[in-house]
């Protein structure tokens, strides 16, 4: 027998955006289900950004502190990897979810614990392990919050392998002697660092000519070089072909001829939505799809079906999701309150406006690799008339203190009809921690002569802002 509930708001997927839909959706006094097959907190908490900087953050501490003197002696050892892996263990609550279900309790949102699929209009049926079905309406929206999965190439032998993707390489209890890691992007080039530090020798093969394509092109230039030193094998241009597993060994074939050897294969090779089995086809779309929306994240063609975070492929970051997780939690709860006009506009309350012109990031490499907005090449794709602004970080006084032989390098893209950011890339140790200044600065769309007015505290690696700024004014 199927029981059956009614709710104003059901969440399919109790990850960080779907927790984050739910919890504005109670803010606005609409009642909330949320619907969760795996661990609530979802891929990020468990498998993704947590785990995986837990295992990059002694890295780069100790990266950090060999370019210190007076340090850099004490810290010319091996890394604990016992110790870094307890406290990756920790900060992944040991994969017990107990805490973020408590948090869903505290808001007053019922968990569903079973596999969701649409059923029809503004209708879910919940599948739980025991096979029972619970039916839930909607009365004012579905939300589609289920995220991705990695994608596998298909190639002869893979299968037999039994391949690392990102969940595993970030949830291994042991460290390969051999890691062969397929990829160029983020999810590549931090699992290269994190094992190689932590005693694998690593093997990256990359099919395109260089690492981080969708970063600037020195980011990944100088993150290759880092790695080689750190004694990582790079090898761009390069693809795998076949991949085979003999007495314990993966042997992976390349197109260029000749093999690699080692004991665990990562394939990083992008991601897919997990929208194959969400009942789709019930209403009209197609299993398996990236969901389009509208900037009110409302899928579109639809008045009731919402789809927010990686699942609708506008910016497959967990600070992007649950920045739409607040936009799409207002713009329910505001239809549903009947508000006969939502604001719309650009950065208005109700539209997901950085997830296309001001999109931060970080990668978390040695030295880290952070960016907001455009690039150079996107920004004259796009037709803008820009000005790229190049500074030498290792010129900056902060720098200096900060490290001996800092290396790095900033960019920022100016749009010179407004003469205002477009994009801001840094690359260099501790970089990650300027970049929210980007996002102001292109969020906010502040022009050149207001910046010229924000004065970056002195010895500080922010005062590469001003020398940006310098460079550009050409004082």
């Amino acid at each position: 027998m199927t029981d059956s509930k009614t709710y104003d708001v059901v969440v399919l997927g109790a990850g960080p955006v779907g927790e984050n839909v739910a919890d504005r959706a109670r803010a606005g006094g609409l009642s909330v289900a949320i619907v969760e097959s795996e661990l609530v907190g979802g891929e990020c908490s468990y498998w993704a950004c947590m785990p995986s900087k837990a295992l990059l953050r002694p890295v780069i501490a100790r990266a950090d502190a060999r370019k210190v003197p007076g340090l850099r002696q004490t810290v010319q050892g091996d890394l604990d990897a016992a110790a870094v892996l307890a406290h990756r263990d920790d900060y992944t609550s040991h994969w017990k979810d107990d805490g973020q279900v408590g948090w869903l309790e505290s808001i007053g949102v019922d968990l569903y614990r079973g596999h969701g699929r649409i059923a029809g209009t503004r209708q879910v049926t919940v599948t739980g392990s025991d096979g029972t079905e619970q039916t839930l309406g909607a009365r004012h929206a579905v939300v589609v919050c289920t995220g991705t999965r990695a994608a596998l190439p298909e190639l002869p032998g893979l299968a037999d392998v039994k391949p690392w993707t990102s969940r595993e390489a970030t949830s291994a209890d042991r460290v390969p002697a051999r890691l062969a890691v397929v990829g160029g992007g983020v999810v590549a080039v931090e699992m290269a660092t994190a094992w190689q530090a932590l005693g694998s020798q690593v093997t990256l093969l990359v099919r395109g000519d260089g690492l981080l394509p969708r970063m600037e092109p020195f980011a990944g230039e100088l993150v290759a070089k880092a790695l080689t030193e750190a004694g990582a094998d790079v090898r761009t241009n390069v693809s795998v072909t076949e991949v085979r597993r003999e007495n314990g060994t993966v042997k992976a074939t390349l197109s260029e001829g000749g093999t690699v050897e080692a004991d665990e294969i990562l394939f990083a090779t992008g991601r897919a939505p997990r929208t194959d089995d969400l009942g789709l086809e019930t209403i009209g779309l197609e299993p398996g799809s990236w969901l389009s929306v509208d900037d009110s994240l409302r899928v579109e063609g639809s008045s009731w079906l919402y789809a927010v975070g990686d699942a609708n492929h506008r910016a497959l970051l967990t600070h992007q999701g649950k920045y739409q997780a607040r936009i799409a939690g207002a713009a329910i709860t505001a239809r549903a309150q009947g508000v006969p006009l939502l604001e719309t506009d650009p950065w208005g309350a109700h539209s997901a406006t950085a997830d296309h012109d001001a999109v931060p990031q970080v990668v978390f490499t040695d030295p880290e690799a952070a960016s907001a907005g455009l690039t150079l090449a996107e920004a004259e794709s796009a037709g803008k008339r820009v000005r790229a602004v190049d500074y030498d970080m290792a010129n900056v006084a902060g720098s200096g203190l900060y490290a001996d032989g800092y290396e790095g390098r900033a960019r920022m893209i100016v749009d010179l009809d407004r003469e205002v950011l477009l994009g801001v890339t840094f690359v260099g140790p501790a970089v990650g921690e300027l970049i929210h200044s980007a996002t102001v600065a292109i969020a906010g769309q502040v022009p050149i002569d207001r910046l010229w007015h924000a004065v970056p505290a002195y010895p500080t690696i922010s005062e590469v802002w001003l020398r940006l700024l310098e460079t550009y004014r050409g004082a």
